[in-house]
């Protein structure tokens, strides 16, 4: 049981399945209801995404296998993404480069992205379910939902987007610097991106603020 900013009750039934925050929304007057996620906050390089997905309650539109952006194969993504794109009654994408991450830290970033996908709606919620971080200045009330992507269907359709779109992005990033590989790693920390920033340096795509990048002194790659 949750309640609303205007205090009505928002009960959420265990078994009610991923569309059980919308339908519980639906209920006490909420129609429609937006969700928002972000992917690549933990990144060292590349754009910071977010996505933010309206979902109709129509059987016959619902997205069959929708699930948390990491709990599924990049080829199932693809065709999540294809799905939501055509059935969802709104969607938006948006990118924050690193060089603004930078600028603003990481999490004014996240929440930023998160309130730039949402406004970019074409049409505008009355209720907003975000992932782990509540977001203000959307002029509707809101929601943050832990593990939001893993329990409310709008949330995990904004992962898949936000998912989707990035690594898209960050394979066109692999054309420009491949020395750095990140069609692989798609510029998270792991041991093979870390061999080649030590190897190379830091590329203009990677984010200066995370301390495995700013403790290299090489000039990367063009």
């Amino acid at each position: 049981m949750a309640r609303t900013p205007e205090g009505s009750s928002l009960l959420v039934r265990r078994n009610s399945g991923l569309y059980g925050y919308e339908r519980a929304l639906h209920r006490v007057g909420f129609d429609p209801v937006a969700g928002a996620d972000e992917a690549g906050r933990g990144a060292c390089a590349g754009p910071l995404v977010a996505g933010a997905v309206i979902l109709s309650d129509a059987r016959s539109r619902q997205i069959e296998g929708l699930r948390d952006s990491k709990l599924v194969t990049p080829k199932e993504r693809e065709r999540l993404y294809g799905e939501i794109t055509r059935k969802a009654l709104a969607w938006s994408v948006v990118a924050v480069e690193p060089q603004e991450c930078d600028a603003l830290g990481m999490h004014v970033a996240n929440i930023m992205a998160l309130r730039m996908a949402l406004l970019r709606l074409d049409l505008a919620p009355t209720y907003v379910l975000t992932d782990g971080f509540p977001v203000d200045g959307l002029g509707v009330p809101g929601l943050a939902v832990w593990k939001g992507d893993r329990v409310a269907a709008c949330v995990a359709a904004a992962s898949i987007i936000a998912k989707v779109t990035r690594d898209r992005l960050m394979r066109d990033l692999h054309e420009v610097y491949p020395a750095y590989e990140f069609a692989i790693h798609k510029g998270y920390c792991t041991p093979l991106h870390q061999e080649k920033l030590d190897a190379y340096g830091p590329s203009a795509t990677h984010r200066m603020r995370f301390v495995n990048v700013s403790r290299t002194t090489r000039v990367g790659t063009s």
